[in-house]
């Protein structure tokens, strides 16, 4: 007889991280959020995917999932994994480490799989990087999160978060005192909100295209979720990074209906 896998529970270091992250988004930003996750979903499996405004966004969402009673473990960048102190602590936090533009990539979304599997929530950024769109709107997604939503048939929440840019820049450490001294100063307004959950029930896993399909779902889903937090900067915002790259090559066109 197969013993059942046990069911992953967030362990004590992440939950107080996540304690600690809502006083540091306290102390340096003014913290707004809306929506919520369905109770039946709150702790897994899940998948959170939510659009990437800058390096301090990690932060900002670990603050508004502690408030909405999400642990979520973070698919993050391997650069962080290999931090001395931080890598350890992700690790032992739970967190999947994914190291981009390797061969080694591929095992991360094998890793996320068994995560799910074992009733995880998972946190993705679908797509695969701080946003270089100009007017901070989400791009076009990787399909990772998209093939693991197919593999693993769990629900997929959109997360949208506005804001979290005019805290830190996009080149941070670079100038990150200057912008956490000014953050001190104005504390800006930091929006999260959590959308409903995305309808996947109608595509078929092995559809020729269905990847595709689903990550621009996805994507439509955050996008929608985002327009109210920003409803007085509908083209660009009004905070200007000067040292973020813009990049249109990946603009993310919404299908019709």
């Amino acid at each position: 007889m197969d013993t059942p896998t046990a069911r992953w529970r967030p362990p004590l270091i992440w939950r107080g991280a996540q304690l600690l992250a809502r006083a540091v988004v306290g102390a340096l930003a003014r913290l707004e959020v809306t929506g919520d996750v369905p109770d039946g979903l709150r702790r897994g499996p899940l998948i959170l995917a939510a659009n990437h405004l800058s390096p301090f966004d990690p932060l900002v969402l670990a603050a508004a999932c502690r408030a909405r009673g999400v642990s979520p473990r973070f698919m993050a960048t391997g650069g962080l994994f290999r931090a001395p102190l931080l890598g350890a602590a992700m690790r032992r936090a739970g967190h999947l480490r994914v190291d981009r533009g390797t061969a080694a990539v591929h095992r991360a979304l094998d890793d996320a799989a068994c995560a799910v599997a074992a009733g995880s929530v998972i946190l993705v950024y679908p797509e695969g990087r701080i946003g270089l769109d100009p007017g901070l709107w989400p791009e076009r997604g990787k399909t990772g999160t998209a093939r693991l939503a197919l593999a693993s048939g769990a629900a997929v929440v959109p997360v949208a978060q506005w804001g979290a840019h005019e805290v830190l820049p996009y080149r941070a450490p670079k100038g990150m005192l200057r912008a956490v001294a000014r953050a001190l100063w104005r504390r800006p307004v930091v929006r999260v909100r959590f959308g409903d959950p995305v309808a996947l029930g109608d595509v078929a896993a092995d559809a020729p295209g269905a990847a595709r399909r689903v990550t621009d779902r996805i994507i439509d889903a955050i996008t929608d979720t985002l327009t109210p937090l920003r409803p007085d900067e509908p083209d660009v915002p009004r905070h200007v990074d000067p040292g973020r790259p813009v990049d249109t090559s990946r603009a993310h066109r919404r299908r019709l209906p």
